[in-house]
């Protein structure tokens, strides 16, 4: 049997946020066995944490592959870990594929500590236009796509057509424009490549909007609001040569997958 979670990351109620599934396996499974999960999961991420050496080891999987980086399964796996398996920690550092990633309670954030992408700023291409929708006023490229858009309210009604958004480059594609009012920035994501068609609030993708949106209204600390129908808060910070990002979780359910390992 494997203990399961699901946690909603970066909000504070359920039905909202992101959700993760959080794999609290004795051992690793085979990777298989764990793609399998993923995919049976049909959420935008799946994690699986096993305890290795007095630390935690954390992978992440996509109903597509493995990622590299992910930021509300990190924040679900961490609010779980605190919350119901060790509630004496405040801190965790985690084992990743690429080094380590530390996460910190803070009253009733859960506070994340990353390496940003390195962006280069690229052509906006008809190719862009027709699968957002809309035309790009900047595009930018580190792991995923980042595309600028004019106005909050594209970014909220664009419909992008997910056929065509496979054809761009990057891994996921970021619509972004400036927040109108109460956010520094407001974003949302894609990621057809992966088989999710929209990420409800994406930590790894605010790696690249942090520093790009940190540079142009000249500030340290970010405000962001990911605008998908669920819809997630993540309070950011471009601190030297890390991106901090913070938010909040809620528990869904908590549970067993009724397989041997």
């Amino acid at each position: 049997m494997i203990k399961q979670f699901i946690a909603d990351a970066f909000t504070d109620k359920v039905f909202h946020g992101n959700p993760a599934a959080i794999c609290l396996p004795e051992r690793w499974p085979d990777e298989k066995l764990m793609q399998d999960i993923a995919s049976e999961n049909r959420l935008s991420e799946t994690a699986f944490v096993v305890k290795e050496n007095n630390g935690w080891k954390l992978r992440w999987f996509t109903p597509g592959g493995e990622i590299d980086l992910c930021g509300h399964a990190t924040l679900a796996t961490a609010f779980v870990l605190i919350n119901f398996v060790e509630p004496d920690l405040s801190e965790i550092e985690f084992s990743i594929l690429s080094g380590k990633l530390s996460v910190k309670k803070k009253n009733e954030l859960y506070e994340m500590d990353f390496p940003p992408y390195e962006l280069k700023r690229v052509e906006v291409t008809e190719a862009m236009e027709n699968a957002i929708g809309f035309k790009p006023l900047e595009a930018w490229i580190g792991r995923d796509l980042v595309c600028i858009l004019e106005r909050e309210d594209q970014v909220i009604n664009a419909q992008p057509d997910l056929e065509k958004v496979k054809a761009l480059d990057g891994l996921l594609l970021h619509i972004t424009s400036k927040g109108k009012e109460k956010y520094d920035c407001v974003s949302r994501t894609f990621a057809p490549k992966l088989a999710v068609d929209e990420d409800p609030v994406c930590g790894s993708g605010h790696c690249h909007l942090v520093p790009l949106w940190s540079k142009k209204v000249g500030k340290k600390e970010i405000s962001a609001y990911q605008a998908s129908s669920r819809g997630g808060v993540l309070y950011c910070e471009l601190s030297g040569s890390r991106v901090k990002l913070a938010g909040q979780a809620a528990l869904y359910s908590r549970g067993e997958l009724c397989i041997e390992i």
